[in-house]
């Protein structure tokens, strides 16, 4: 006849064990949510830093690089682990006049990042290229740009 205090001792690992494994499959599964669920939220206010100005309103934002600007086309919500990603537009510069009839090209833009209290640090990622960042504004505080010329 086995042991009663061993079956009892091997049970409480098992139990151990599986509550991990269970624990661990939650935490992956609440990291593949979307920043649009019922625990998303809202960022608003100006932010600034070096190289950007992020305006951020209710339902849209718009932000200014050195020798760029761009729109976020929907509100910035960031979720429990204050991630995000907005798609949006990003329209690059030149220095000198505008000539008259020009148009800017405007891209297609995906602003990806984390929000870390009072910073925002993220990255811009326009369609066909790779990334471009990261850029660290905080709520409140003024740009550094260095427009083109």
């Amino acid at each position: 006849m086995p042991d009663v205090a061993a079956v009892n001792q091997t049970m409480t690992r098992i139990t151990r064990v599986d509550g991990l494994a269970i624990c661990a499959l939650l935490i992956v599964v609440s990291a593949c949510g979307t920043t649009t669920g019922p625990d998303a939220v809202t960022v608003n206010g100006t932010w600034g830093g070096e190289h950007a100005l992020l305006e951020i309103k209710d339902t849209s934002a718009s932000i200014e690089f050195d020798c760029a600007h761009g729109t976020l086309d929907h509100p910035l919500q960031v979720d429990e682990r204050g991630r995000f990603s907005v798609a949006g537009t990003f329209v690059p510069e030149r220095g000198g006049p505008v000539q008259p009839g020009e148009v800017p090209e405007s891209r297609p833009a995906r602003y990806q990042g984390r929000l870390d209290r009072q910073k925002l640090e993220f990255t811009v990622t326009v369609e066909g290229q790779t990334g471009q960042g990261p850029f660290t504004v905080t709520l409140g505080k003024g740009p550094k740009l260095t427009k083109c010329l």
